[in-house]
């Protein structure tokens, strides 16, 4: 083996040591971002969501982020009052004859909530991105 080959097998394992200690750090980023933003979309369908007693504001949950099959990470914004879906999307307006006599128009919290999420996950991978690149020397 000449030392040409020396050198570039050292330089592959030395590249090969670094991308699996970046991949490692990409995982984490993808935690951590997911983990910023959707806490920030909790906080505005929160601060969005009318209140008469409080209890469906306060049920505004976010799920932890797990990684999923395809190689991403999940997390979810849910709420378990049971009429939240009502108004969120709109219900109808129902007499004792169970004729339909209106509509009440949906609130869509958590609609604007996700719109907000996408926009921090843009800005919080943005972020890490460069910070990854400063730590990585690139």
């Amino acid at each position: 083996m000449n030392s040409n080959q020396r050198y570039n097998k050292a330089a592959i394992k030395q590249f090969r040591k670094e991308l699996t200690s970046m991949l490692g750090d990409i995982i984490d980023i993808d935690v951590k971002i997911m983990n910023r933003a959707v806490n920030e979309g909790v906080k505005d369908v929160k601060n969005n969501t009318p209140v008469v007693s409080g209890y469906m504001r306060r049920s505004w949950k976010s799920t932890p982020a797990v990684k999923a099959k395809a190689g991403g990470v999940i997390k979810s914004v849910v709420n378990t009052m049971d009429y939240s879906s009502y108004v969120n999307y709109g219900h109808r307006i129902v007499n004792s004859e169970g004729e339909t006599v209106g509509f009440v128009k949906g609130q869509f919290m958590l609609e604007k909530a996700i719109h907000k999420v996408d926009k921090a996950m843009i800005r919080e991978f943005k972020k890490e991105v460069e910070k990854v690149n400063r730590n990585h020397d690139k």
